[in-house]
């Protein structure tokens, strides 16, 4: 047994049990840490079959910032999982239907692997030999794919937009800029230029 296989081994392992404890555990903080662990494990299988750049975005975007951001929402907000639980048996139906949906659609994707195991040779742009899967990777999304990769970037900017300014609410009674209202301002209605008599002071000026 390789050296490869020993660890895909041992990855997999892990990754199905963090899986299961995900959605098993009674504590939510600790489903967000064995998310966390899935995420780590999914990143070592991908480097066994060398997308590398598929394991760093693992890493980095859903451990270090959507996994993170999950366990500070959940460690923050004082919910009352007791309450949520109420309503399962309700929906426990419709929750089977779907979850049968999903593992037919995974026989399905594995009978068919299993049928036709060659059809990975029949890519229509296989990674070159001589290049890194990084390499590879921008080369087909900034060549081929480079106009639809322009237009997911603007799709998501425009979420992103759009979530913020559908959540943005002005409290009354901020004081808040306005540029507009600076840029047109003049001298006579910046300033207010008042003679005090001498030995008067201030008090003439209110």
């Amino acid at each position: 047994m390789t050296p490869a296989v020993v660890f895909f081994y041992i990855f997999a392992s892990v990754l199905c049990l963090a899986a299961f404890m995900v959605i098993t555990a009674r504590n939510p903080v600790h489903s967000v840490m064995f998310l966390i662990l899935a995420f780590v494990a999914s990143s070592g299988l991908f480097l066994l079959i060398g997308a590398e750049f598929l394991a760093m975005l693992l890493v980095v975007v859903y451990v270090g910032a959507v996994a993170v951001l999950f366990l500070f929402v959940v460690m923050m907000l004082d919910v009352d999982f007791a309450e949520l639980k109420q309503g399962f048996l309700q929906y426990l139906p419709i929750g089977a239907l779907i979850g049968g949906l999903v593992v037919i659609e995974l026989v399905l994707v594995v009978g068919g692997f299993i049928a036709t195991p060659s059809g990975g040779g029949h890519v229509q742009t296989p990674t070159p030999a001589a290049a890194s899967n990084v390499m590879a990777l921008g080369e087909v999304l900034y060549t081929r794919y480079f106009y639809l990769f322009q237009a997911a970037g603007f799709v998501l900017l425009t979420a992103m937009v759009g979530a913020i300014v559908l959540t943005l609410h002005h409290k009354p009674g901020v004081k808040r800029q306005n540029i507009a209202a600076q840029n047109a301002r003049t001298r006579a209605g910046a300033i207010d230029i008042v003679k005090v008599p001498s030995g008067r002071g201030l008090e003439a000026a209110e």
